[in-house]
């Protein structure tokens, strides 16, 4: 019989009014203990002979763990009194013939109840299960003998289950249906439970959850808080265990029990492939994709199970700075969920085994190549290697000096290095000069020279800080400029200390050496010549000669002029015989310097007679003849010398003459020889090579008036020759 719905069948819908009018108090009742009844047909009655048994209704759809109550009403022949009636019963199978009553079968015990009351009997069961469903007669029997009679066919009840169907909204949502084969009214409502708790009640049949929720689902209908769905799992899931080196078994699994005879489908790449336990066995490293469902729920599939895809891997921030925090990240699609490890390039000990590597503080030494593993039990994939490059502000600049020694002139180069990353730009600074004197790596000096000399510091900067070199001396080597001479001081006076200075600027610091002029020996190795009591023999032209390993320079000639007062002075007269009448001239020298100036003097005369270094006497008379003397003087002194005028006759000129050969002419040759011998002699000791000898001039005629005048001044001209 096909199942009626009550808007197609009127009649059956004016008997389940009835059937609720005949006891309000059996519907409250029903309602209370979670009485469900859903009418499937129309009433039948059965008639014989007066006997009928009529089922109201003939069909019942009724909800697992509800309570139903079957209603029958019965007549028999009018012979037949109610006191008649000696048993009433309800049965689904019979035994040798013999109905079995329910409330004698165990798989009803405690759950059936009869009630009769003026031929209307009704059966309740309660707690119903899907093996309830069967086709329920009514028999009542009267107290004569084989005096029975059953109502067939009887009422046939049909208890189903409320039931969760699962179907795919979309890739996150699954939509749960409630669901029963009994036609349920339009207007009735469900309850949704989520892990045993009621969360929902709505008049729609649908519920939807996320795919993968780890939480129980079940429904009811409202007003029956007794009747629930078996809960749905949307969790199902396939677990992976390794079955020997080379298998791995698949396990469909759900957070709910499951029944024991539930058929499972699996999948490999979206298409089914096998239908059958819960188990499947697949080759480890497998790259598909596996997934399994539940035979009755084909909405409900578990994520598919699968290596992991190749990773990919981030870095944050995007510009990495020494002693931040840098977060590498790798991510790669797999189920069940990778798990991780780091590695460095050329370093084969794992650097970390988590999704992130992180560096707390990073050091430019972790600059390099990273990579990441990622591994479950089907399979593991590497990812590309991605860098990290540390940027840091520079480290402190070296600064080296090429060639090791500097000479002026030469080419030399300067070379500062600093680490940094990105790479430094230099600035070059010469110390007390704020402006930079260059901005490359290297400061080139193509020909160097002596003003360069100073110390050099350079400046390595980036965007992330700067750093300063220590200072580097720069030290250029040039030979000898040329030597200035000094004389101190300015006037030279004989017996007193002068002292030669000479300089030269060189690098490094010069040896001095002296010369004098035509003399090819050295007169002197130090930077000052000092005399400490010079003499008139050193006057002349002296120069300095400086030199280092790297030149020789010579100064120019300095002149050193000894002053001196004058020396004795010498007087010559002519004509040397003086005759009255005549004319005399008187010269007088000295050696001075400066040059003498001469003032010619007369005995017994306060007043000069002349000046000059010639006197000289015109027409010479007797009142002429007398003592005279020469003084010479200048700034440093006057020396006189005296000498007699006497007029000759014919007389005494005779006697002068042998007088002067005899007494003058043998004394002064003897004389003359013996000072010639002692000046040789003193010569040799104290005249260097090539020194020029000095010349004694002598006045070999001089005028004297008498022999004691001659050895007066023979005397004199001696001790002018020791002072020579």
């Amino acid at each position: 019989m096909f199942p009626c719905l009550w808007y197609l069948c009127p009649e059956v819908f004016l008997t389940y009014l009835l059937m609720f009018q005949r006891g309000a108090a059996m519907s409250s009742t029903a309602a209370a203990s979670g009485f469900v009844v859903f009418l499937l047909s129309a009433q039948v009655i059965q008639s014989q002979d007066g006997w009928g048994v009529t089922y109201t209704p003939p069909e019942l759809c009724a909800v697992r763990g509800s309570a139903v109550e079957l209603l029958c009403t019965y007549t028999h022949p009018s012979r037949i009194q109610p006191r008649d009636i000696s048993n009433t019963l309800w049965f689904t199978e019979e035994e040798h013939g013999d109905p079995v009553d329910l409330e004698q079968d165990s798989e009803y015990a405690g759950r059936v109840e009869y009630r009769c009351s003026e031929k209307r009997c009704s059966l309740r069961i309660k707690n119903l299960r899907e093996s309830d469903s069967a086709e329920y007669k009514f028999m009542f029997m009267t107290n004569q003998p084989d005096e029975k009679y059953t109502g067939s066919p009887g009422v046939t009840l049909s208890v189903t289950d409320l039931q969760v169907k699962v179907s795919r909204s979309d890739s996150t949502l699954l939509e749960l249906t409630c669901h029963s084969s009994c036609v349920l009214p339009d207007h009735q409502t469900y309850d949704w439970y989520k892990n045993e708790l009621k969360v929902w009640t709505r008049s729609s049949s649908s519920y939807f959850v996320s795919s993968g929720s780890p939480n129980k689902y079940s429904c009811g209908l409202s007003g029956l808080e007794d009747l629930r769905s078996p809960s749905v799992c949307p969790d199902l899931q396939v677990k992976v265990s390794r079955s020997d080196s080379t298998l791995l078994e698949l396990t469909c699994h759900s957070s709910c029990v499951l029944p024991d005879h539930q058929t499972y489908f699996w999948y490999k790449n979206e298409l089914k492939i096998w239908t059958r336990s819960s188990y499947y066995s697949v080759s480890s490293g497998s790259p598909d994709k596996y997934s399994c469902g539940l035979s009755g729920l084909e909405g409900l599939r578990s994520p598919s199970v699968y290596g992991p895809r190749l990773p990919s891997v981030s870095v944050s921030p995007s510009e990495i700075v020494e002693g931040s925090s840098v977060t590498l990240s790798c991510s790669s699609d797999a189920n069940p969920a990778a798990n991780y490890t780091w590695y460095k390039k050329n370093q084969p000990r794992p650097h970390g085994e988590e999704p992130q590597l992180v560096f707390s503080s990073i050091q430019s030494s972790d600059s390099g190549q990273y990579l990441c593993e990622a591994e479950n039990h089907l399979g593991k994939k590497r990812s590309e290697f991605i860098s990290i490059d540390v940027k840091y502000g520079p480290r402190l600049p070296s600064v080296s000096v090429s060639p090791s020694e500097i000479v002026e002139g030469s080419s030399v180069t300067l070379t500062c290095s600093s680490d940094a990353n990105p790479a430094a730009s230099y600035t070059w600074y010469k110390k007390n000069q704020p402006r930079p004197h260059g901005e490359e790596p290297q400061l080139v000096f193509s020909s160097i020279q002596s003003s360069d000399s100073r110390q050099y510091l350079c400046e390595a900067e980036n965007h992330l800080g700067k750093k300063r070199s220590e200072f580097i001396s720069i030290d250029v080597k040039y030979g000898p400029r040329l030597p200035s001479v000094s004389v101190s001081p300015s006037e030279i006076v004989e017996g007193s200390s002068v002292t030669l200075t000479c300089s030269s600027d060189a690098n490094p610091a010069a040896s001095y050496t002296w010369y004098k002029k035509n003399q090819p020996r050295p007169h002197g190795e130090e930077p000052q010549l000092v005399f400490s009591s010079i003499q008139s023999s050193d006057s002349g032209q002296y120069l300095c000669e400086a030199e280092n390993h790297l030149g020789t320079k010579r100064s120019k000639f300095i002149s050193i002029d000894v002053k001196y007062g004058p020396r004795l002075p010498s007087v010559s007269v002519s004509p040397s015989e003086i005759v009255e009448g005549s004319s005399v001239t008187l010269t007088c020298s000295s050696d001075a310097n400066p040059a003498a100036n001469y003032t010619w003097y007369k005995e017994d005369e306060d007043s000069p007679t002349a000046s000059g270094q010639i006197f000289i006497i015109n027409d010479f008379r007797a009142e002429h003849s007398g003592s005279y003397s020469c003084e010479a003087q200048n700034n440093r002194g006057r020396s006189t010398s005296t000498f007699h005028l006497t007029v000759a006759d014919t007389t005494t000129m005779i006697i002068h003459i042998t007088r002067l050969t005899l007494v003058v002419v043998v004394p002064v040759s003897l004389l003359l020889l013996c000072l010639w011998m002692r000046k040789k002699k003193a010569l040799i000791s104290t005249t260097e090579p090539h020194e020029p000898i000095e010349t004694v001039e002598l006045d070999l005629y001089p005028v004297y008036e008498d022999v004691s005048d001659m050895a007066a001044q023979t005397g004199d001209t001696e001790e002018q020759e020791d002072r020579v």
